[in-house]
């Protein structure tokens, strides 16, 4: 077994918040994960970050933003202003439509519902990210928007930190860990989702499929202990 940190290697805590795990929006099974995500973080890892959503009031993925039912699905476009102030082509906003399920409102900057469960171990040896902070863009992923407009920081930190090696952990997993993990995959990093400190919104796993086949690993508790030089 190994006290020291392991070069290289990162995690990527996302999410873990109250609106998500008890909340507005609780993403099923999310309250089985405090003790084996409290457990990896445990682990000898050189770099620790975790990620909030963060949205202000009113934010585009609410379905009470637009008067619709929760669940519904809209439309969304890059917004001109941000796309004209990051120098962007402003006339081909109407080719870069998303699809957007509505959600309840959740993760509102200076609710109860934005801050980390209790008991998580997440301290003060964590760096944050935060994401969704813009009104009219959403943002699943720690990384960036889709739309490359706006980016949090984490691929700059994890380079300045030399990681190699990016263990993703968090809900919920077929959206935000998702996307996550994707976008960690393509930077560059060996990415790697333990499922164990995993849950998502809907069953079947079809998330983890899509992880695997854009270049994520797919591990569990036991592998990513004997990856991190830990024996029971």
């Amino acid at each position: 077994m190994t006290d020291q940190a392991v070069p290289g290697t990162a995690l990527l805590v996302i999410d873990m918040q109250v609106d998500f795990v008890t909340g507005s929006l609780a993403v099923p099974g999310a309250t089985e994960l405090l003790e084996p995500i409290n457990e990896i973080i445990g682990l000898p890892f050189a770099y620790r970050v975790a990620s909030k959503d963060y949205h202000p009031p009113g934010h585009i993925s609410f379905a009470s933003t637009h008067g619709r039912s929760v669940f519904d699905t809209i439309t969304i476009y890059p917004p001109k202003s941000l796309v004209a102030e990051k120098g962007g082509d402003t006339e081909t906003i109407e080719q870069r439509g998303l699809q957007q399920t509505l959600w309840p409102d959740h993760c509102v900057q200076g609710t109860p519902g934005v801050e980390l469960i209790p008991g998580i171990k997440v301290d003060s040896s964590f760096d944050f990210v935060h994401k969704g902070t813009h009104p009219g863009v959403e943002c699943y992923s720690a990384f960036k928007d889709p739309w490359g407009l706006l980016d949090t920081g984490l691929e700059k930190n994890l380079r300045q930190r030399e990681v190699n090696d990016l263990y993703v952990i968090g809900v919920a997993g077929d959206y935000c860990v998702k996307a996550s993990a994707i976008d960690g995959a393509k930077a560059g990093f060996n990415t790697f989702v333990v499922t164990d400190g995993v849950r998502s919104v809907h069953p079947g796993g079809k998330e983890f499929e899509e992880m695997k086949a854009a270049g994520v690993v797919i591990i569990d508790l036991a592998e990513l202990k004997k990856r991190m030089q830990v024996v029971n």
